[in-house]
């Protein structure tokens, strides 16, 4: 392994802010994960892991040795004449993992497509799509646990996911996913319950909807909403969806009759944070270098030149009048650095 001195990370986070890492190493095997913790034990360094940059907002140069995982392989081991564990390394791209899924013929990831990061990164933020979340396909996943440097195995359970939520997000910086695996199927249900990707369904008059249909919607609907991180910096979904009781949604509905929400298995009310920043105008806002995205208000972006802070400025604006105005609670969904 190449260990680097101040490694400049701004191709390495989509919102392209301009930090960098003290001490920077690619690690590309289990070895290497294992190499690099003792290494930075032995230099007394801190040690902070950086997947995909994807769902993370740097606000600060990061002291100590930045570890990015770049293993890729992906493995097939069929279970039954239809069903099959798909292990990825933690490295993997997100979307180039759903494609080649599809590519052999199983379901299961097509909702998830288009979302941005690497496989690793993904059961962190139990990420989550059009109906799917990662928690309905995961089945478990290797990790280095870095202070006592002991590989242990999660099944599903054992990673306690939440909403956009995980033991692996509680816990921050205590582990390192280095593979997941996934069961995915031939025969596996689709879900287009989901209204956006319901009406372009029938708008799109298909007759014969698969898995890779599915996919090719998806793609369709996250491009017209969300823009390319490599072309407008950004992380995606900044907020989570806010979940409240069931007597605060028919408040707000009442006050409110286009108000967006989904109820929840358990009688709580799924709000869409994207309506409650749109229906207060922030939509297209912008402050210097950062702002909101002028197709979709829960996506905030960096112009170029913008600095982390800038943008947590924005976003606690943001909050403290949905807040004002909803008696509701914004949650960022990145981690922040």
């Amino acid at each position: 392994m190449q260990f680097e001195k101040n490694k400049s990370l701004k191709r390495l986070n989509t919102l392209a802010f301009e930090h960098t890492a003290e001490h920077f190493v690619a690690a590309q095997f289990d070895d290497d994960l294992a190499e690099a913790r003792e290494h930075a034990l032995k230099k007394s360094w801190p040690l902070f892991v950086l997947g995909g940059g994807s769902n993370i907002v740097l606000t600060q140069d990061i002291k100590g040795l930045v570890v990015h995982p770049v293993g890729a392989d992906i493995n097939y081991q069929s279970t039954s004449k239809d069903d099959v564990l798909v292990t990825a390394n933690a490295g993997v791209n997100w979307h180039e993992l759903v494609l080649d899924t599809l590519q052999k013929g199983y379901a299961g990831l097509e909702n998830l497509s288009l979302i941005p990061g690497a496989a690793g990164a993904a059961p962190v933020q139990n990420i989550g799509a059009y109906g799917v979340e990662l928690n309905q396909r995961l089945v478990s996943l290797r990790a280095l646990h870095l202070p006592s440097g002991e590989w242990r195995t999660f099944t599903n359970k054992e990673c306690e996911f939440g909403y956009r939520n995980s033991l692996f997000k509680r816990l921050k910086s205590e582990y390192v996913i280095s593979t997941i695996t996934l069961k995915l199927s031939k025969s596996l249900p689709l879900n287009t319950q989901y209204a956006a990707l319901q009406q372009l369904i029938e708008e799109s008059q298909l007759t014969n909807v698969d898995a890779k249909a599915v996919s090719r919607l998806v793609c369709q609907i996250r491009s017209q909403k969300l823009p390319d991180p490599k072309v407008l910096s950004n992380v995606g979904s900044f907020f989570q969806n806010p979940i409240v009781k069931k007597e605060h949604y028919q408040s707000l509905k009442a006050k409110h009759p286009n108000l967006v929400a989904y109820p929840q298995a358990d009688g709580q009310v799924k709000l869409a944070a994207g309506w409650l920043i749109d229906t207060l105008g922030f939509r297209g806002k912008r402050t210097g270098s950062v702002g909101v995205h002028d197709k979709q208000a829960l996506v905030l972006v960096n112009f170029g030149g913008g600095t982390g802070e800038q943008l947590l400025a924005l976003a606690d604006d943001i909050r403290q009048c949905v807040k004002r105005s909803f008696d509701v609670e914004l949650r960022i969904e990145p981690n922040v650095m």
